[in-house]
């Protein structure tokens, strides 16, 4: 189970519809997508509910690619990444990735009087994080922005704040995601990706964040379920089970707004989706 509302949901929803299809018990165990990989390389770990590309192809390739140890389903999730601004910050003439190196607009993202506005980049251990920092440095707005890392409900929260409060904020943000459900935001415009632009060194590498490089938008993303090889051998008719699973956008926000927003548990949110889509869970598990 991954840190963010989604993966949570996701992984919870996979577990007590396996529990309830093919009366197998999964123990659901938080970890960071690198450790996941190693563990389903290993063997300690069968299904990662949610593999987001381009950020983890390093990893895609050592253990899909090459390994052939994990598993990529087919379906996936379409989605997007970037930086956004709240309407406030947007008026104030952060509307491209340009104006956030320019000090005298970024000045009013200054919250703790430093004379240096900040930018919510990511969570701690996000893989996207570090290649948030590493776009932040090729742009160069890192010279002139404080880039804060923080765990996702510390920063959703300040973006609540920020907007009722009229202070101008911009962030790291993704979708399908709630945080759209809830306010007007404005996407930071950047150039089209350019895959010659996109240099991010493999992440096992202490450096990688210094050797790396990213003038340039993301790519278009989108993420998987994610399943070890040899329980899908030992397990086909569950492997059969994740490759039918499909999530919308829009179920994955609603995701994100029961846990993040309502407050709903990961256990509780996933009996109440099985509740409610019965017949959907059985049409995946149809062999």
């Amino acid at each position: 189970m991954p840190n963010w509302p989604s993966g949570q949901a996701t992984a919870n929803i996979l577990k007590l519809s396996i529990a309830k299809k093919f009366g197998l018990d999964a123990e659901v165990r938080e970890l960071g997508t690198i450790s996941a990989f190693v563990g389903l390389d290993k063997g300690e770990v069968d299904i990662q509910p949610e593999v987001w590309r381009p950020n983890f192809e390093d990893l895609i390739k050592k253990y899909v690619t090459d390994k052939g140890a994990v598993v990529l389903s087919e379906r996936a999730v379409p989605a997007w990444q970037g930086l956004c601004a709240t309407p406030e910050a947007a008026a104030a003439g952060l509307k491209t990735i340009a104006d956030l190196s320019d000090p005298a607009k970024t000045a009013v993202l200054d919250t703790d009087g430093d004379g240096r506005g900040e930018v919510w980049i990511g969570a701690p251990t996000w893989l996207s994080t570090g290649i948030e920092r590493v776009r932040a440095n090729s742009y160069g707005y890192a010279a002139n922005l404080t880039l804060v890392e923080a765990e996702e409900d510390v920063a959703m929260a300040a973006v609540d704040a920020a907007v009722a409060t009229a202070r101008p904020m911009v962030f790291y943000c993704y979708a399908p995601h709630h945080v759209f459900e809830l306010h007007k935001l404005t996407r930071i415009e950047e150039p089209p990706h350019d895959p010659a632009k996109w240099k991010i060194a493999p992440a096992d590498d202490p450096l990688w964040v210094t050797k790396s490089s990213a003038a340039t938008a993301w790519d278009t993303a989108h993420f998987h379920i994610a399943y070890g090889a040899a329980f899908g051998k030992k397990h086909p008719d569950i492997a059969k089970f994740l490759e039918q699973v499909d999530f919308s956008p829009e179920e994955v926000t609603a995701m994100s707004y029961a846990l993040e927003v309502e407050r709903q548990t990961p256990p509780d949110y996933a009996k109440k989706w099985i509740d409610g889509n019965a017949a959907r869970v059985d049409g995946w598990a149809k062999q």
